[in-house]
């Protein structure tokens, strides 16, 4: 008898999850384009190793804090279950998950080999990381721009990064840190405060942190952005208090910091850390969009796996029209919020490497990033509930993957600014940056060669008309409204993106998949039935995997 893994509990456990997502593949191809990469290994991994980690970390072995050690010294390391360590060094190290901006790659490579990752708790060590590294490339000091290479996969050992920008008097709300920066010397400063959601607190080898300097501005604007490292003059740097309970994401220690003079190098020019702080969000907004693109798929695998084997009223689950019409819409939203993801990714990666004041093409990369993270989000809790639901009173229990990934896409509305945050961020990037004007001559292009060119026009006239209408509107209605706007806007982009990438592969799947969102997510008609094979393919991955 082979040894016990979680085989028994859940159907998707050692399944490839590249080669079996066809409509993953073919997304991320139009997005990446030519240089797009095989990611077959990667979806191995993430189909084995990665899912047992997860598992085995939630149920059983939670990351530990260690405050002092043997010599009678404080070390504040988190001890992490070994086998969640290794999963993280093959991504970093093997699979190069962080690697590929810095190495001739894209952000597109990364977002869709996040999305293949797509366990938020694992997902976050990734991505702060990968933040922690993006903003040492672009604005640290040469004294330690350097460390990117470890945190990006690229030196060996890896490294770990952090964020640590919230406090506890002020949430989201950036401008109420209290956390203050003295000049010591050179770019060296001293940071005195308390950060209270410190996600990586005990492994981060550096943490990216904002504190207020002396005589600096009230709000946001008076912020800057600092790099401070675990330890400083062979000394301990700062100080982990302790780790929360969390509803889920486990796998990512998360504690409270606190920060007494410790060393932090100043990152980029003084009086612009808002901005950077606000630039290395969109890294994780991104993250937290694919991410929950990702998550909603491992529980469509879950759901429909299950219901292609579950007899009920004498024939299988999937043979119920209900059943297959829930399998349907996951699909069909799974897909539309998979393009929207890939598309922020595709436009930051044309403007990444722009800085403060930065260019049209950022801001409306920001304002995709926007959009992306807020209606992602949305789908996922939904999605992750319907999944959990088809899987009947087991769906439940906490012996089984699939309530594991429900609590776990719970926290994606939340993390990186809650939806209240993505819409006022959207008001602000249209309203000062005029990023609207930009995604209606994009969308306007996407339209010209999209399947169904009536439709996607139509959209683009629909996308004119709300922004026209809240033009008209005063500034509280107009945030009032705010949510409102954000999802028409998504879902006319998600789809017009979704119906081009069917056009430049004539794929008729992938055109009725986007034919079937225009008509009842952004007409929010009923939703419409198709027949046939397109039914069979749309409830169905059949790719490497053929579930009826």
């Amino acid at each position: 008898m082979p040894l016990s893994s979680i085989e028994d509990l859940t159907p998707t456990y050692g399944l490839n999850h590249y080669t079996v997502d066809r409509p993953l593949q073919k997304i991320y191809r139009a997005l990446a384009g030519s240089n797009a990469r095989d990611f077959t290994s990667l979806g191995r991994v993430v189909g084995s190793d990665l899912y047992e980690a997860a598992y085995r970390v939630d149920r059983l072995s939670k990351p530990h804090l260690i405050t002092w050690g043997y010599r009678g010294v404080r070390v504040d390391k988190v001890w992490l279950d070994p086998l969640e360590r290794r999963v993280l060094e093959d991504l970093v190290l093997v699979e190069g998950v962080n690697r590929f901006p810095y190495t001739g790659g894209s952000w597109v490579d990364h977002y869709a080999s996040l999305y293949l990752v797509s366990d938020p708790g694992i997902g976050c060590i990734i991505t702060i990381t990968m933040q922690t590294a993006y903003a040492l490339y672009k604005y640290a000091p040469e004294e330690i721009r350097s460390e990117y290479k470890k945190l990006a996969g690229i030196e060996k050992p890896p490294s770990w990064g952090a964020t640590w920008f919230t406090e506890r008097q002020g949430g989201s709300d950036l401008g109420a840190n209290e956390t203050v920066a003295r000049h010591e010397s050179g770019n060296i400063w001293r940071l005195t405060g308390y950060k209270y959601f410190a996600s990586g607190a005990g492994i981060a080898d550096i943490a990216l942190v904002t504190a207020r300097p002396p005589g600096a501005p009230p709000g946001a604007k008076g912020l800057e952005l600092f790099a401070v490292p675990r330890e400083y003059g062979g000394s301990l740097n700062f100080e982990v208090t302790r780790l929360k309970w969390k509803s889920g994401t486990v796998s990512v220690p998360t504690g409270e910091v606190e920060l007494k003079e410790s060393a932090g190098y100043l990152l980029g020019e003084k009086g612009k850390g808002i901005y950077y702080t606000l630039e290395d969000l969109m890294v994780s907004r991104l993250a937290n969009s694919i991410s929950a693109a990702g998550t909603s798929r491992k529980a469509y695998l879950e759901a429909a796996l299950y219901a292609s084997e579950r007899r009920a009223f004498g024939r299988r689950l999937v043979e119920h029209e209900l059943v297959r019409r829930d399998l349907l819409e996951m699909e069909v939203d799974i897909r539309a919020m998979t393009a929207l993801a890939l598309k922020a990714a595709h436009e930051f990666d044309k403007s990444w490497k722009d800085t403060p004041p930065y260019s049209e093409r950022y801001h409306y990369a920001r304002l995709l990033t926007h959009i992306a993270k807020n209606l992602t989000a949305e789908m996922a809790k939904g999605v992750t509930a319907t999944a959990m639901e088809l899987w009947g009173g087991i769906g439940f229990l906490h012996e089984f993957p699939i309530e594991r990934l429900h609590r776990e896409a719970m926290i994606l509305p939340i993390w990186e600014g809650t939806s209240n945050i993505q819409a006022l961020d959207m008001l602000e990037a249209m309203h000062k940056k005029g990023a609207h004007k930009t995604l209606l001559r994009d969308l306007s292009e996407l339209a010209r060669t999209a399947m169904h060119r009536r439709e996607a026009w139509a959209s683009v006239e629909m996308a004119k008309e709300a922004l026209a209408a809240a033009a008209s509107l005063d500034p509280s209605e107009v945030e009032y409204r705010g949510k409102d706007l954000l999802r028409t806007l998504g879902r006319i982009v998600s789809f017009i993106v979704l119906d081009w990438i069917a056009g430049e592969y004539g794929d008729e799947v992938m055109g009725e998949a986007a034919l079937i969102y225009y008509k009842s997510r952004v007409k929010g008609g009923e939703f419409p039935r198709p027949e046939g094979r397109v039914l069979e393919e749309l409830t169905s991955l059949d790719g490497g995997l053929n579930i009826y």
